[in-house]
């Protein structure tokens, strides 16, 4: 049990260590500073705008930054409805999967474009490997689109008066190429290495050692599940999500997911102070919401390790913790860590199921759902708090009968 809190610790810690020269790398992305990794992107970037028609250096305000967010999320969600539902008669479908029907397609349409990733099928046999590919692609955009919305907000409050924020396409872009697409491969090649499949060939024949013949899925799984947690998306390639084996196959992989998951929304905490000058203010911001963090995860991994007391009362060997639904190369420790990381940061991923936790954890979880700003998704986490402060600024000023300010800003009607 011991080892199991000391990994807890390390990956916490480590993701901590690594989001604040990550901020100050996300702080530079935005701003256009000079990058080690700038000879790689660059050409990709241009080579995009060049076939796009467009122009990264045009600013927009607030509107138009709104305008060009809906409408590229219109047509991602259109594009979404016609592959899933035509995917039974295009390429990559080696195990002949059919095509969604209308209802489930736009349910997982809606669901990927707004990065929620809430699945009513089973992706053994309820999808296509090109639309696997899709979904991937829906996982880095809608990331990015909250990382481009967050830096919007972030450039509101660092210029003093302002009403041109930047280029939303130029902050979606820097976001999917610069920064979850490097974080990705990185993860990507960890989860190859501990066995994460990585083809496009259909299931597998096996048999099992009782002599049962059974097929296995495999696909492009790797790559979909680094972006699924970099992202914070959640959506996984198999049914069971991160408590398949494949997905997650070892310890090792389960911290490195649980590491992909925490970085990115920590990182942006400390690129909001970087941005805009407040470095004090965004060590406040992510003391408080590491408070709430601990709050929440440290309660549910001491009642998920201490088992079941029912269970333990009819004479039922309960040291391992509660591992009802849990799985034994993770452990009862850390299945009680990821389950406030995936619900507090909103992946909604899970590498054991929530409905086994004990009945506290199961309020926890709950209750990191409904703050989902202690940390938060990738952009939306900060942004979410940023909402929580400005409200208590504005009914603060209220109560002493004065303007509201918030960073030099007034808080009031135009």
């Amino acid at each position: 049990m011991s080892t199991e809190i000391l990994g807890i610790i390390v990956i916490f810690v480590l993701s901590v260590i690594l989001a604040i020269p990550l901020g100050k790398y996300i702080t530079k992305v935005y701003a256009g500073s000079k990058t080690l990794l700038d000879p790689v992107f660059n050409p990709v970037e241009r080579l995009f705008y060049r076939v796009s028609g467009i122009d990264p250096d045009k600013e927009m305000n607030w509107k138009q930054h709104l305008v060009a967010l809906l409408t590229i999320n219109l047509i991602w969600f259109l594009l979404s409805m016609l592959i899933l539902m035509t995917m039974g008669s295009l390429p990559l479908n080696p195990d002949h999967n059919p095509g969604m029907p209308p209802d489930l397609a736009f349910n997982t349409a809606i669901s990927f474009v707004v990065n929620c990733n809430l699945q009513h099928y089973s992706g053994e046999t309820g999808i296509s490997y090109l639309g696997q590919m899709w979904l991937m692609f829906l996982q880095f955009v809608s990331a990015g689109t909250g990382m481009a919305a967050a830096v919007v907000v972030f450039r509101a409050f660092g210029d003093k008066t302002t009403t041109q924020l930047g280029n939303f396409y130029n902050y979606l872009v820097k976001s999917c190429v610069r920064i979850l697409l490097p974080i990705s491969l990185l993860i990507a090649l960890v989860l190859v290495f501990e066995g994460t499949p990585m083809t496009f060939e259909g299931k597998d024949s096996i048999t099992t050692l009782q002599g049962d013949p059974i097929e296995v899925s495999g696909g492009p799984a790797a790559a979909f599940i680094a972006i699924k947690h970099v992202g914070t998306n959640g959506g996984g390639f198999f049914g069971a999500n991160s408590a398949h084996p494949f997905e997650n196959p070892s310890y090792l992989t389960n911290m490195v997911e649980m590491f992909a998951q925490l970085v990115i929304p920590i990182a942006m905490i400390f690129a909001f102070g970087y941005f805009t000058g407040r470095k004090r203010l965004s060590r406040m911001i992510f003391g408080v919401m590491t408070v709430g963090f601990l709050f929440l995860v440290v309660p549910n991994i001491i009642m998920e390790m201490k088992g079941n007391p029912a269970i333990s009362a009819m004479g039922i060997d309960n040291s391992l913790g509660a591992m009802e639904g849990k799985e034994t190369r993770i452990g009862a420790a850390a299945s009680g860590f990821w389950s406030i990381v995936t619900t507090v940061i909103s992946t909604g991923s899970v590498n054991a199921m929530h409905d086994s936790t004990m009945p506290l954890s199961g309020m926890n979880q709950l209750l990191a759902m409904m703050a989902n700003s202690f940390y938060g998704g990738v952009g939306v986490g900060i942004l979410n708090f940023l909402i929580f402060i400005v409200l208590a600024v504005f009914i603060s000023g209220l109560m002493i009968g004065r303007t509201p300010e918030f960073l030099g800003k007034k808080i009031e009607a135009r």
